[in-house]
């Protein structure tokens, strides 16, 4: 009898970088070792995925839109500590580069690469008022909390 495949989801829900860089190293390192990898972005977690590089006022209405402005995209996400006004991602991804340490951009690559699955959560998506369209073309499926449950099931789960 073959071995099952393991198995890590990560729930993402965070949209600050060190804590995206974390999902993407997990997620990166166990598909890297054959894992099956899910990812599901909820609420912030979502701006790591947004198709839309810098601001834009993207969702259904105005509340929507102002907050689509302001989460900007993977290039506009905050550092959790020591933001100092926005440039630390910036300073951080610099550090990474003079290191040779995989920055979040190369780690979400590498996920993708590594055949990491996306999921975007419904429940944030309609208080967004955002559309499959808004993300990267990986994120391939909206799923509720019960379905993502279901694709959890018999392995590691997170919560980042």
């Amino acid at each position: 009898m073959a071995d099952k495949k393991k198995k890590l989801s990560l729930i993402v829900f965070s949209g600050d970088f060190d804590k995206l860089v974390a999902a993407f190293t997990l997620a990166s390192g166990a598909a890297a070792v054959n894992y099956e990898v899910n990812l599901f972005f909820t609420f912030w977690g979502l701006n790591a995925v947004k198709k839309a590089k810098g601001r834009r006022f993207t969702g259904k209405g105005f509340l929507a839109r102002v907050f689509g402005f302001l989460m900007g995209g993977r290039k506009n996400v905050p550092l959790s500590r020591m933001n100092f006004g926005g440039m630390s991602p910036r300073l951080m991804t610099g550090m990474m580069k003079k290191r040779n340490v995989a920055t979040l951009n190369e780690l979400v690559e590498a996920s993708i690469a590594l055949g990491a699955k996306f999921y975007a959560c419904e429940m944030s998506m309609v208080i967004l008022g955002l559309t499959l369209d808004d993300f990267i073309p990986e994120v391939k499926e909206v799923l509720g909390v019960a379905k993502f449950l279901e694709i959890s099931q018999d392995g590691e789960t997170l919560f980042i």
